[in-house]
Order: C-alpha cells, then structure tokens, then sequence
C-alpha cells in the first residue's frame, strides 16, 4: 500500500511524543502491508466524514484517512477522538 500524507497530518504527527511516534509508525507499516489486519480496526465513518476511513493507533489514537485506489491511500489527520468532530 502506497501512502500519501497532507501537510496537516504531518504537522499533527511532529506534535506527538517520541513514544508514540514510534507506536503510530509500526501501525503504518502493519497497514502498508495489509490494511484488513483486524487490530488495525479500519472502519468506514460517517456524518461529516463520510467517505472517509479510520484505524486504530491505540485505545486513544487514531489516523483518519481516504483510499484513492486499492493501493494507494492518503493520511489526512491523526489524534485521539476529538479529529472526528
């Protein structure tokens, strides 16, 4: 899986502390190499999300996300449950 990142996602994820980081990249690397892995949780959401995906870095993080191809996928944003809003 290919993955593209905005700037915004980018800018969230030099905010993070080192520990989670490293967390947040194993979690990318499971996802590149097969985003169905079931403790990746990938989920569709909804309402103004719509047409959007998210995955599960830990209990509290998560990567929102849109697939622009079966192999290609583009990080929009990270953050615990305050990005859904």
């Amino acid at each position: 899986m290919k993955i593209a990142y905005t700037p915004k996602f980018v800018r969230l994820y030099k905010k993070l502390l080192p520990a989670l980081q490293e967390e947040v990249d194993y979690k990318i690397d499971l996802f590149q190499k097969d985003p169905t892995i079931p403790s990746l949780k990938v989920h569709k959401l909804h309402g103004k999300l719509v047409g959007r995906y998210s995955f599960s870095v830990n209990y509290s993080y998560r990567i929102v996300f849109t697939y622009l191809s079966k192999e290609e996928a583009i990080f929009h944003v990270i953050g615990d449950h305050g990005i859904y809003t």
